[in-house]
Protein backbone atom coordinates (compact mmCIF):
# COMPACT_ATOMS: atom_id res chain seq x y z
CA UNK A 1 0.00 0.00 0.00
CA UNK A 2 2.85 2.37 0.85
CA UNK A 3 4.44 1.69 -2.55
CA UNK A 4 1.17 2.66 -4.33
CA UNK A 5 0.89 5.94 -2.42
CA UNK A 6 4.49 6.82 -3.21
CA UNK A 7 4.13 6.15 -6.94
CA UNK A 8 0.73 7.78 -7.13
CA UNK A 9 2.20 10.91 -5.58
CA UNK A 10 5.06 10.83 -8.09
CA UNK A 11 2.53 10.70 -10.92
CA UNK A 12 0.29 13.42 -9.51
CA UNK A 13 3.00 16.03 -8.95
CA UNK A 14 3.79 16.58 -12.68
CA UNK A 15 0.07 16.64 -13.49
CA UNK A 16 -0.60 19.26 -10.81
CA UNK A 17 2.38 21.35 -11.96
CA UNK A 18 1.11 21.23 -15.55
CA UNK A 19 -2.31 22.39 -14.41
CA UNK A 20 -0.76 25.37 -12.63
CA UNK A 21 0.98 26.46 -15.84
CA UNK A 22 -2.14 26.36 -18.00
CA UNK A 23 -4.00 29.67 -18.36
CA UNK A 24 -7.06 30.03 -16.21
CA UNK A 25 -10.42 29.93 -17.94
CA UNK A 26 -13.29 31.69 -16.29
CA UNK A 27 -15.84 30.60 -18.87
CA UNK A 28 -18.70 28.90 -17.07
CA UNK A 29 -20.36 25.80 -18.52
CA UNK A 30 -23.63 27.68 -19.03
CA UNK A 31 -21.81 30.18 -21.28
CA UNK A 32 -20.32 27.60 -23.63
CA UNK A 33 -21.98 27.44 -27.05
CA UNK A 34 -23.16 24.08 -28.38
CA UNK A 35 -21.58 24.74 -31.78
CA UNK A 36 -17.81 24.05 -31.40
CA UNK A 37 -16.92 26.37 -34.31
CA UNK A 38 -18.80 29.30 -32.78
CA UNK A 39 -17.32 28.53 -29.36
CA UNK A 40 -13.81 28.54 -30.85
CA UNK A 41 -14.50 31.92 -32.47
CA UNK A 42 -15.89 33.25 -29.18
CA UNK A 43 -12.76 32.12 -27.32
CA UNK A 44 -10.51 33.67 -29.96
CA UNK A 45 -12.33 37.00 -29.59
CA UNK A 46 -12.48 36.81 -25.78
CA UNK A 47 -8.73 36.42 -25.49
CA UNK A 48 -8.26 39.79 -27.21
CA UNK A 49 -10.76 41.72 -25.07
CA UNK A 50 -9.68 43.36 -21.81
CA UNK A 51 -11.62 42.89 -18.61
CA UNK A 52 -12.53 46.43 -17.65
CA UNK A 53 -12.45 45.50 -13.97
CA UNK A 54 -9.19 43.51 -13.91
CA UNK A 55 -7.53 45.74 -16.55
CA UNK A 56 -4.64 43.55 -17.79
CA UNK A 57 -6.55 40.30 -17.98
CA UNK A 58 -8.66 39.03 -20.83
CA UNK A 59 -12.37 38.48 -20.34
CA UNK A 60 -11.71 34.81 -21.05
CA UNK A 61 -9.66 34.51 -17.85
CA UNK A 62 -11.53 36.91 -15.58
CA UNK A 63 -14.20 35.98 -13.06
CA UNK A 64 -15.56 39.54 -12.82
CA UNK A 65 -19.27 40.02 -13.53
CA UNK A 66 -18.55 42.55 -16.28
CA UNK A 67 -16.21 40.06 -17.96
CA UNK A 68 -18.94 37.44 -17.84
CA UNK A 69 -21.40 39.93 -19.38
CA UNK A 70 -18.93 40.66 -22.17
CA UNK A 71 -18.38 36.94 -22.82
CA UNK A 72 -22.14 36.44 -23.04
CA UNK A 73 -22.43 39.48 -25.33
CA UNK A 74 -19.73 38.11 -27.66
CA UNK A 75 -21.48 34.75 -27.87
CA UNK A 76 -24.88 36.39 -28.43
CA UNK A 77 -23.51 38.47 -31.30
CA UNK A 78 -21.87 35.39 -32.86
CA UNK A 79 -25.05 33.33 -32.64
CA UNK A 80 -26.90 36.26 -34.23
CA UNK A 81 -24.65 35.83 -37.26
CA UNK A 82 -22.16 38.67 -36.82
CA UNK A 83 -18.65 38.28 -38.21
CA UNK A 84 -15.65 38.52 -35.87
CA UNK A 85 -14.97 42.05 -37.10
CA UNK A 86 -18.58 43.11 -36.52
CA UNK A 87 -18.48 41.72 -32.97
CA UNK A 88 -15.22 43.55 -32.18
CA UNK A 89 -16.48 46.77 -33.77
CA UNK A 90 -19.69 46.56 -31.74
CA UNK A 91 -17.85 46.07 -28.45
CA UNK A 92 -15.32 48.81 -29.24
CA UNK A 93 -18.16 51.20 -30.14
CA UNK A 94 -19.72 50.57 -26.72
CA UNK A 95 -16.58 50.47 -24.53
CA UNK A 96 -13.91 52.31 -26.54
CA UNK A 97 -10.44 51.22 -27.66
CA UNK A 98 -9.46 50.54 -24.05
CA UNK A 99 -11.40 47.27 -24.19
CA UNK A 100 -8.84 45.89 -26.67
CA UNK A 101 -5.81 44.21 -25.13
CA UNK A 102 -3.84 45.16 -28.26
CA UNK A 103 -5.21 48.50 -29.47
CA UNK A 104 -4.93 49.30 -33.14
CA UNK A 105 -2.89 52.16 -34.54
CA UNK A 106 -5.28 54.95 -35.50
CA UNK A 107 -5.45 58.72 -35.72
CA UNK A 108 -7.33 58.85 -32.39
CA UNK A 109 -4.51 57.21 -30.47
CA UNK A 110 -1.59 58.43 -32.58
CA UNK A 111 -0.29 60.60 -29.73
CA UNK A 112 -0.21 57.60 -27.35
CA UNK A 113 1.79 55.52 -29.83
CA UNK A 114 4.24 58.32 -30.66
CA UNK A 115 4.82 59.70 -27.14
CA UNK A 116 7.52 57.16 -26.15
CA UNK A 117 9.37 57.80 -29.41
CA UNK A 118 9.16 61.57 -28.93
CA UNK A 119 10.39 61.34 -25.33
CA UNK A 120 13.38 59.22 -26.36
CA UNK A 121 14.17 61.51 -29.27
CA UNK A 122 13.98 64.68 -27.17
CA UNK A 123 16.01 63.07 -24.38
CA UNK A 124 18.67 62.01 -26.89
CA UNK A 125 18.87 65.50 -28.38
CA UNK A 126 19.15 67.02 -24.90
CA UNK A 127 21.89 64.57 -23.86
CA UNK A 128 23.80 65.07 -27.13
CA UNK A 129 23.71 68.86 -26.77
CA UNK A 130 24.70 68.66 -23.10
CA UNK A 131 27.67 66.40 -23.86
CA UNK A 132 28.90 68.54 -26.78
CA UNK A 133 28.44 71.87 -25.03
CA UNK A 134 31.72 73.70 -24.46
CA UNK A 135 32.26 74.91 -20.94
CA UNK A 136 31.52 78.57 -20.57
CA UNK A 137 34.61 80.66 -20.50
CA UNK A 138 34.87 82.22 -17.10
CA UNK A 139 35.93 85.79 -16.56
CA UNK A 140 39.62 86.29 -17.12
CA UNK A 141 41.62 85.51 -14.03
CA UNK A 142 44.63 87.49 -15.15
CA UNK A 143 45.52 90.35 -12.85
CA UNK A 144 46.49 93.77 -14.02
CA UNK A 145 49.96 95.11 -13.17
CA UNK A 146 48.52 97.34 -10.43
CA UNK A 147 46.63 94.39 -8.89
CA UNK A 148 49.78 92.24 -8.99
CA UNK A 149 51.76 94.95 -7.20
CA UNK A 150 49.08 95.34 -4.50
CA UNK A 151 48.93 91.58 -4.01
CA UNK A 152 52.73 91.40 -3.68
CA UNK A 153 52.63 94.18 -1.06
CA UNK A 154 49.95 92.36 0.93
CA UNK A 155 51.85 89.09 0.84
CA UNK A 156 55.13 90.69 1.80
CA UNK A 157 53.65 92.33 4.92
Amino acid sequence: MRWIKKHLLQLLIPVLMALMVLPANAVQPDEVLSDPALEARARALSVNLRCLVCQNQSIDGSNAELAKDLRVLVRARLTAGDTDKEVMDYIVSRYGDFVLLKPSFSAKNLFLWLTPILVLLLGGIFAFRKMNMKPQESASMDLSIDEKNKLKQILDE
